[in-house]
């Protein structure tokens, strides 16, 4: 897809595929970062691989590096911490892990987090969050499954960390924040509770025994949803998505760990403004610009995308970033790009569905 795509003027490098929004590229993240000017990235969001007991086939690359994994880690952050604008975000997703032969925790995440919000990196943690899997299969079966002693493990821990952190920013309704976050973006449903005590509109006002004031009419106010907290709930197990199915037709290999839409969904929504960007003067582009540094599936470019952000994807193994491109393709150009040989798909006008999943 080699659509004109005002992010491909930041870098040099040809890219793997492109649309009107964003561009795909096939390389180690920090020689592609490397390239980007500073203060030209408004949020980057990724899900790196973890450092499992057992690694999988895509993990490991500190390894190869004869690197321990916070260190390898710290090179990528860097490079991510000189290219974020200055309200900027920077969100992770990473998983924990038992230790190998024992039931016990490992700490390399906590230990990473510690390093990137310390003299190392000096970012900001600017709010912790978590993915809850109701679907994520017992594991290590070992402990939970046959010896039934530790219960299942169905969270992962999802960072967002800002460079900066302002304060006395936004105290007034014109004035943007640092970094930059709305929750109003991403304002939930009321709950039934809710909107039964906002129609009878009266409840107990005052003082509540942990020191909470509740105002006389604070609660019948209509504000268009409810604040959403920071446990985020949703599965990854469609098989039917039109990235797997695409897959399945051009015999792509899928990537084997992808998380789901709602993931980028919500920080895009909430760390970046949403359309139009008539006035918009805060970034190095006309609108947002939304980075996944470990692009797999590029579930995050297809996310930003359809939100109307520009995107950029990094990816180091070629048949994963291959395989991604079928996100932004129709089953027309599916079939005519990996059936008939084709690689060029500017002569290709029918639109791709939209894909509902990671």
């Amino acid at each position: 897809m080699n659509s004109p795509s005002a992010v491909k003027d930041l870098l040099s490098q040809s890219v793997a595929y492109s649309t009107d929004s964003g561009a795909a590229y096939l390389g180690d993240s920090r020689e592609l970062l490397g390239e980007l000017p500073a203060n030209s990235i408004d949020l980057v969001v990724t899900s790196p691989p973890f450092e499992l007991a057992h690694q999988k086939e895509y993990g490991d690359d500190w390894a190869e590096d004869d690197q321990d994994y916070q260190s390898w880690f710290l090179e990528f952050a860097e490079e991510v911490k000189r290219v974020l604008c200055e309200h900027g975000s920077f969100v992770i997703e990473i998983g924990g892990a038992f230790n190998k032969g024992e039931p016990s925790r490992s700490t390399y995440q906590f230990e990473l987090l510690t390093k990137l919000t310390g003299d190392d990196v000096g970012f900001k943690l600017a709010q912790d969050f978590y993915w809850h899997n109701p679907a994520k299969l017992p594991s290590p079966a070992e402990w939970v499954n046959r010896r039934r002693i530790r219960a299942s493990d169905a969270v992962t821990h999802i960072w967002w960390l800002a460079p900066n952190i302002n304060a006395e920013s936004a105290t007034e309704p014109d004035e943007h924040p640092v970094p930059e976050a709305d929750n109003r973006r991403v304002l939930i449903d009321y709950s039934e509770s809710q909107q039964d005590l906002m129609e009878k509109g009266e409840y107990n006002a005052g003082e509540r025994p942990s020191g909470h004031n509740i105002s006389e009419e604070g609660f019948f106010t209509d504000s268009g949803g409810a604040i959403p907290d920071n446990l985020i709930a949703a599965t990854n197990t469609g098989s039917q998505t039109h990235y797997d199915k695409m897959c399945k037709r051009a015999g792509l290999d899928k990537h084997p760990a992808r998380f789901p839409k709602e993931i980028p969904e919500f920080f895009v929504k909430f760390l970046t403004p949403n359309p139009p960007y008539d006035d918009w003067d805060r970034g190095h582009l006309d609108k947002p610009v939304v980075l996944d540094i470990f692009g797999g599936s590029n579930i995050t470019g297809k996310t930003a995308e359809e939100l109307g952000r520009y995107w950029l994807a990094f990816e180091k193994d070629e048949k994963y970033l291959e395989a991604s491109e079928v996100r932004f393709l129709s089953m027309m150009q599916v079939e005519r790009k990996f059936n008939d040989t084709q690689h060029s798909l500017d002569e290709y006008t029918d639109d791709c569905d939209s894909d509902s999943e990671a």
